[in-house]
């Protein structure tokens, strides 16, 4: 009788329960106007319901707030959740996306096995996870958001909370815990909010500097992230912005530093789920997720289009080229729901290709401006077996890098936030826009913005025509370091490339946080001369280097923007051993690098001057 009662109970509690499960974002469709491809809920709530029963323990003389009633009770003896322990695996969180009144805050916590056995709790039993977010690192006093929510196998395990009703433009501090054992808890993180669009740029912040941390490519058989934990310890960045590349479809060989990729190349949810999984086991990526939160975009596997990637796209012969056997859409979905899942990345609309594009207003200090230069609507890119082809193509006039829709947002985008008064427009993509020939010999990369070069130059006439300055390019995937001064390719007749005279902005390009130079296998001395190639061959570029990985950070104030470039001396073992090699001011007003370029010093790579 008292089994029946409990079941009872369960039931008369059933829609409070569910909104347990609906408040873990994780079960929601990767797509706002697409909630079939969710989870269903109502499925989920009466699978858990038939496996109803009391755990081994003895409970005692029965009493109603002894067992669950889903908003503030003790979980500590409920028989309708795992109560067996948890494991916060991948440090537990971490979080994304800031508004400036919400965060998403994301926790991974895998039931363990029960006491004296190895066999994992029934699957349909939930996991419960409660949260509660505090101005103060000791989470001490009451807290400013909290609340529980469920996670199961049909998940991963993940629970993806967006913590409402916080303050703009401050730093705050949050923990998961196990909700019938608040005992045990993930590690405490930090996260601030962004500040409200129309706080003046010299209140950002409390008045100081805004700090961005930007890497790319990050290839886990190719050496160990310590780029990320660099930055977690010496920069610490307000707000991390990964541009591409956060992991790697293939498998490689990575046993000699002992970091051998996991399963097959990725075309399955198991796939993307087991390869994020894997990521996430580096100490430097896990502190790097604890210590503020992230900006990304989209990953599916290698050139990626909007219709296929390197080895796969949607006919007879291109699903075949996959060594995965997957077709190009069935990978980019299998892909985007992992990454519902494990990343802290808000829905997406599925009829609009999957739109990432988007922008952050950081008060009337910036606009952070997100494209998407990789799965949105570009045009074919370079897959090695049609290079001549596109070479033939890649000046038409109706080719196009981000789509009609993108570019147009884009354009508008740029002009209001001139007209709003935001003293920097710093965009973020994935792909180097200045044109780098190789020792003049036109050997153009037309993966990069060389490949669309009518794209290319209606951004540069929109910005001149608009008279749109302190325009910041942040771009990555080449995995090596280039910063430019923005203006039409080798045009020397409008600028001046000794003092900058004629530019309309910069550009800023990082190296990888592992994946191998593209200057190829050679010693740090070589690559000082094939950057001292690049320099002397294309007037814009200031500055080149190829040897280290790493990543660079932006320090903005209204007055001036800071560029400082990091080298790893070491990934083939996990360390925080790195150094600055370069640092590059331009000042507001200007639109161009302050003179002398870099100070007119730098501790790798070549200089113009």
């Amino acid at each position: 009788m008292r089994n029946i009662y409990i079941f009872n109970l369960f039931l008369c509690l059933g829609a409070t329960a569910t909104r347990f499960l609906e408040r873990n974002l994780a079960y929601k469709s990767p797509f706002l106007d697409a909630p079939q491809l969710g989870h269903n809920i109502d499925n989920l709530h009466k699978r858990q319901v038939q496996h109803v029963r009391r755990q081994m323990e003895d409970a005692g003389i029965f009493e109603d707030e002894h067992y669950v009633t889903f908003y503030g009770s003790d979980f500590s003896n409920s028989p309708f959740i795992w109560s067996g322990g948890l494991n916060f695996t991948h440090a537990g969180k971490m979080l994304g996306d800031p508004f400036d009144t919400s965060v998403l805050l994301w926790a991974r916590a895998a039931p363990l096995p029960s006491s004296g056995s190895s066999k994992l709790p029934d699957q349909s039993v939930p996991v419960c996870l409660s949260y509660q977010v505090s101005k103060f690192a000791d989470l001490s006093g009451p807290p400013v958001d909290s609340g529980e929510a469920f996670t199961s196998y049909d998940v991963d395990w993940t629970v993806k909370i967006e913590a409402t009703g916080l303050q703009p433009d401050t730093k705050y501090f949050y923990r998961f815990s196990d909700c019938t054992d608040p005992t045990s808890t993930s590690p405490i993180g930090t996260t601030r909010t962004l500040p409200r669009p129309d706080t003046a740029a010299d209140n950002v912040n409390g008045g100081n500097p805004f700090i961005l941390a930007v890497f790319s490519c990050s290839q886990y058989q190719a050496g160990w992230f310590n780029a990320y934990g660099y930055a977690a310890n010496f920069v610490k960045p307000d707000i991390y912005i990964h541009l591409g590349d956060y992991i790697y479809e293939g498998l490689g060989n990575g046993a000699s530093i002992g970091r051998q990729t996991l399963g097959r190349e990725l075309a399955t949810i198991f796939d993307y789920r087991q390869r994020l999984a894997q990521y996430r086991t580096d100490e430097s990526l896990r502190a790097a997720h604890l210590s503020g939160p992230w900006i990304t975009v989209w990953y599916v596997a290698d050139n990626a289009w909007k219709a296929g990637t390197a080895d796969s796209n949607d006919t007879s012969i291109g699903c075949s080229f996959s060594p995965s056997g997957a077709c190009f859409t069935d990978r980019k979905l299998s892909a985007v729901r992992a990454y519902h899942e494990w990343m802290p990345i808000r829905q997406v609309v599925s009829n609009d290709k999957l739109r990432i594009w988007r922008n952050f207003q950081i008060g009337r200090l910036m606009d952070l401006t997100m494209l998407d230069t990789r799965q949105y609507d570009r045009d074919l890119t370079d897959v090695s077996v049609i290079d001549k082809l596109v070479n033939t193509i890649s000046s038409y006039e109706n080719r196009s890098l981000m789509g009609a829709e993108q570019e147009k947002w884009f354009f508008q985008t740029l002009s209001q936030s001139q007209a709003r008064g935001a003293v920097w427009r710093i965009i973020g993509q994935q792909i180097v826009f200045t044109q780098l020939n190789l020792s003049g010999t036109c050997e153009l990369s037309k993966d990069a913005w060389d490949g669309y070069r009518a794209n290319r130059r209606r951004v540069l006439d929109h910005l001149y025509g608009n008279k749109i300055s302190n325009t910041v390019i942040l771009s990555g995937d080449s995995h090596a370091n280039w910063v430019s001064d923005l203006a039409y390719p080798n045009d020397t007749t409008k600028y001046n490339p000794i003092s900058g005279e004629g530019a309309i902005g910069v550009e800023f390009g990082g190296t990888a946080v592992t994946s191998p130079s593209s200057f190829g296998p050679i010693s740090q001395p070589e690559t000082v001369i094939v950057s001292q190639a690049f320099v002397a061959a294309n007037a814009d570029l200031q500055w080149s280097e190829g040897f280290y990985r790493g990543f660079f950070s932006l320090k903005v104030d209204p007055s001036q923007l800071n560029a400082t470039f990091y080298a790893m001396n070491d990934i083939a073992s996990a360390n925080l051993k790195g150094f600055a090699t370069a640092e590059f001011i331009v000042k507001a007003g200007e639109s161009k690098l302050s003179r002398p370029v870099a100070g007119g010093t730098v501790l790798a790579g070549a200089l113009k001057s």
